[in-house]
């Protein structure tokens, strides 16, 4: 595994994509995402996934010169046209609308359709929470899980985002309506490894918790059942019916012609009715009782979501980005 420092890799993702299209302000965002979402140890989703990115700005799925539009305006609630632009532009330049609508009117919202894969969702919660703010956001995918009793994937695996601030830093969960995202399984897979727990079915409908075979049987066992299911139904209805774009079953069942994706963003202001520093001390109240909680095994340390984060953070940017030696061959190729 190699070890790139962080700005070349920004440098090298940025002159990629000015090659592919994008103005040298756009690719230099754009290819930042990307490297960041690396810092931060979502490997599969950062500078892994980037050539998938290229192939489906190759095939006419993302327009490099499209950027979002406001279309309609109602106080605090927005909705955009993203216009199939590079997913994670929009979705940065969304949140931060909804950020100062939120600064504005104590909470904001922006409904997002006809846009692309945003790749790390984290990165939206991230981006609120450093700005004091709460955000929450969601969006829909193509087809890729099957509902609760069903065996035919046609609900999405629909991440779920939500970001808290705090000083001492911030609490972000990042989850999809699986038990295990396919980013997980294949880092599961390519690590030779067993899933802790079942994940999935494989091709025989029986319960395992190896990740090959529930890539292979596309199968993931929805986040707590039917529950995960239910969640994932109404994420897909509410960013189709607020954005009036697409929904799930209408969104191509094939990673590289998903297209045309909605999503939803909020973000609320803690210190809308109080000041940033009580809502601080409540976080941290909160955070404090966790980890004085009795861990199950001996060792072991009850975290908050994100905290891990941080330290990964910190590690691979003293240390440099992990990148496959074959992934960067690639990248500086193009």
């Amino acid at each position: 595994m190699n070890r790139i420092p962080f700005a070349e890799v920004q440098a090298a993702l940025a002159g990629a994509l000015q090659k592919l299209g994008f103005g040298a302000e756009r690719a230099e965002t754009c290819a930042r995402l990307f490297a960041e979402t690396t810092r931060d140890g979502v490997y599969t989703h950062g500078v892994n996934r980037f050539s998938r990115f290229v192939a489906t700005i190759r095939n006419g799925r993302v327009d490099p010169s499209a950027e979002p539009e406001v279309v309609c305006r109602l106080g605090a609630l927005e909705r955009w046209d993203g216009h199939q632009g590079a997913g994670n532009l929009n979705a940065l330049a969304a949140m931060e609308r909804a950020i100062a609508l939120g600064r504005g009117h104590g909470v904001g919202c922006v409904a997002l359709g006809n846009t692309n894969h945003w790749m790390r969702g984290g990165t939206y919660g991230w981006q609120a929470a450093e700005a004091g703010m709460i955000g929450v956001c969601w969006t829909n995918t193509m087809p890729n899980l099957p509902p609760w009793g069903g065996a035919e994937r046609v609900i999405g695996n629909n991440p779920l985002i939500i970001g808290v601030p705090r000083k001492s830093g911030p609490v972000v969960l990042d989850m999809a309506m699986s038990q295990f995202s396919y980013g997980a399984l294949e880092s599961y897979r390519k690590r030779g490894e067993m899933l802790p727990v079942d994940g999935g079915f494989d091709s025989e409908g029986n319960l395992t918790r190896d990740p090959g075979a529930i890539e292979k049987s596309w199968r993931p066992l929805p986040a707590g059942y039917w529950k995960g299911s239910g969640l994932a139904v109404v994420l897909d209805m509410i960013a189709a019916m607020m954005t009036q774009g697409k929904a799930t079953y209408q969104i191509p069942a094939e990673a590289l012609f998903e297209t045309a994706i909605s999503q939803m963003f909020l973000a609320l202001n803690p210190a809308a009715f109080g000041e940033a520093e009580e809502a601080d001390r409540i976080a941290d109240g909160i955070v404090a009782s966790l980890h004085a909680c009795a861990p199950a095994k001996h060792g072991g340390k009850v975290r908050y979501p994100g905290e891990q984060t941080l330290k990964i953070r910190e590690e691979n940017m003293r240390l440099g980005l992990p990148v496959e030696p074959e992934v960067w061959k690639e990248i500086l190729a193009l």
